[in-house]
């Protein structure tokens, strides 16, 4: 069973594009909620979360650690 999020969020914002990478990481960021370069969303700090974040660092900028 996963934890509750503690109220801490992340903020992420995809800095790099899509475009030639793997069909599993256009998912991820796709998973994420994010659109496009320079979009910015926030996610719960969750395990599940940082594993998306780990998959896919080359693309994104995380606030909020």
């Amino acid at each position: 069973m996963a934890k509750a999020p503690s109220g801490k969020t992340l903020t992420i914002t995809q800095v790099r594009s899509i475009i030639g990478c793997p069909p599993d990481q256009r998912a991820t960021v796709k998973a994420l909620g994010l659109r496009r370069i320079r979009h910015t969303v926030e996610q719960a700090d969750t395990a599940v979360i940082r594993g998306m974040l780990a998959k896919v660092r080359h693309l994104v900028e995380v606030q909020g650690r």
